[in-house]
């Protein structure tokens, strides 16, 4: 599983040596076409050097890990966010930014996050890059900052009034400079309801190491905008995890409902035996919910237990050149815009606990109680991963994932892997419609990052008012060297055209996993 670590674990991550690649192999067989296109050509900080170490190995020319977001009154305005050239001991050289004015034309440009874009905050290496637009059309940027050098890192914020070609009023919502504190997982969600408001949530680890009471915890902290980002509060916790020892949440992701003018954060929470956060206790998905603004919030409401396993290529489980790592241990929310009605979905392990499905929950009374966790993945037998999701004024609601459905029994050079796009009308979980919309790639060919081939800890999919729009990532038969990955979208319906089914095979053989005994980064 693709969780945090403490401080001691994490400075090991960031500043180690990677683990090697698997060799370049052939491209992965299967149906070539797709409907999505690429837009992130180009690499903007090839010649930046900063954040060097002697161990780690930079992926130029490679975007991971993007996150996707439609004007609400001008369907056609589009900005995707993503790390830029992802290094393999955390991080990248930064983050950049794909925007257009009609959802098919893409322009790149940099997001002012570290030393190596232009007018960049202070840092060495940036990730977690996130953007949401607000209803009068300004954009909120944030992005997850540190050093390798130091133990500088924090959390910044940045402001876009044209539709993300350009980016003002970048803040530094945290500085950090504790060698046992880390920040983590940010996300930022702009009111729908509230023009000029957005809210920056993230998790904070602060670890004691010796003595008698050695412990960590992890709340969830906040900073909220009221003025388009020229000024923010100052970062404080709104989720207390103190209350049980070591303890974190994670993934935060603020969901906002604006007809009842509601915000509800979706997190993990995660609670380990001891202080080297080796044995897991509990691992459960939660909401709160603020009905003043991001003020005050309620207590955490269990959502599902977190019964995800780790993400490993089914004919090598126990290699770890050929190891994986995708959204296990973060969920992704939304709602209905018309009725409230709350939608979450994550990683879950299949009946026999052998690997990951897609697993749906939904809640009619705001976040109150909820669903049993149903699977929504259409080929049962093949492992899946990374759930993103979305909901239109319709209530048509539009998932996306990966899964490795194509994938031979024996085949121990490829992975070949696939993204899906699945559909239901509201209250129609149980018909949905689902296409695949990238090619077949090779997920080995992308960059190794900690402890796995990284395609992104989440991908996503925005409601536009013509339908739906994902952001995917795929690798390239370039293999990891050199633009090992690119950024592709496109405009799909809400009943997506039925594709061509998947060839009939064997499903791939599959090894019990376990969790993982280690609580790592999620840099």
């Amino acid at each position: 599983m693709t969780t945090r670590t403490t401080i001691a674990a994490a400075a090991a991550l960031l500043l180690g040596s990677a683990l090697a690649v698997a060799p370049a192999a052939h491209a992965a067989s299967g149906p070539a076409a797709q409907p999505v296109h690429p837009i992130s050509p180009g690499d903007p900080y090839a010649a930046c050097t900063a954040g060097a170490t002697p161990d780690g190995t930079v992926y130029p020319g490679s975007e991971v890990e993007p996150w996707i977001a439609t004007d609400p009154h001008h369907p056609g305005r589009v900005i995707s966010v993503y790390q830029q050239d992802r290094w393999s001991d955390g991080g990248a050289k930064g983050v950049a930014a794909s925007y257009s004015r009609d959802g098919r034309h893409f322009t790149k440009t940099t997001l002012p996050f570290s030393k190596c874009a232009p007018g960049g905050l202070n840092y060495e290496r940036a990730s977690d890059a996130w953007v949401d637009f607000g209803p009068d059309g300004v954009a909120y940027a944030s992005g997850l900052d540190f050093d390798v050098s130091t133990a500088r890192n924090g959390v910044g914020a940045a402001t876009s009034f044209d539709g993300g070609r350009t980016w003002s009023r970048t803040t530094q919502l945290i500085d950090d400079t504790d060698p046992s504190i880390v920040d983590d997982k940010n996300s930022v969600t702009a009111d729908p309801r509230h023009p000029g408001t957005a809210y920056q949530v993230w998790d904070r680890i602060d670890q004691v190491t010796t003595g008698s009471g050695a412990h960590y915890t992890g709340p969830s902290y906040i900073a909220i905008t009221r003025d388009h980002g020229r000024t923010w509060t100052p970062a404080h916790p709104f989720v207390d995890t103190g209350v049980v020892p070591n303890s974190q949440t994670i993934g935060n992701v603020i969901v906002a409902d604006a007809r009842r003018d509601v915000l509800y954060d979706f997190f993990e929470w995660q609670t380990y035996s001891g202080v080297d956060a080796t044995q897991p206790v509990d691992l459960h998905f939660a909401v709160v919910a603020s009905k003043d603004q991001g003020r005050t919030w309620s207590k955490p409401v269990t959502i599902a237990p977190d019964t995800s396993v780790p993400e490993v290529d089914p004919n090598a489980p126990d290699d770890p050149a050929k190891a994986l790592r995708g959204g296990a241990n973060l969920i992704s929310a939304a709602v209905d815009p018309r009725t409230g009605e709350l939608y979450g979905t994550f990683e879950g392990a299949d009946p026999t606990g052998s690997y990951d499905q897609i697993q749906l929950v939904h809640s009619t009374d705001a976040g109150r109680t909820w669903s049993a966790p149903v699977r929504v993945n259409q080929a049962p037998a093949a492992p899946a991963f990374t759930p993103s999701i979305a909901v239109d004024a319709r209530g048509t609601v539009a998932i996306t994932y990966v899964d490795l459905r194509y994938l031979q029994p024996g085949d121990t050079t490829t992975l070949p892997t696939a993204m899906w796009y699945l559909t239901f009308p509201r209250g129609g979980e149980n018909r949905p419609s689902e296409r695949r919309i990238s090619r077949v790639f090779d997920w080995l060919k992308a960059p190794y990052a900690g402890w796995g081939h990284f395609l992104g800890d989440y991908e996503s999919v925005a409601a536009t008012g013509h339908g739906f729009q994902p952001a995917v990532i795929e690798t390239n038969d370039t293999g990891p060297a050199v633009n090992s990955t690119d950024l592709f979208t496109g405009i799909f319906g809400a009943n997506p055209a039925s594709a061509a089914p998947a060839p009939a095979s064997p499903a791939p053989h599959l090894t019990t996993a376990r969790h993982l005994n280690a609580h790592r980064t999620q840099h």
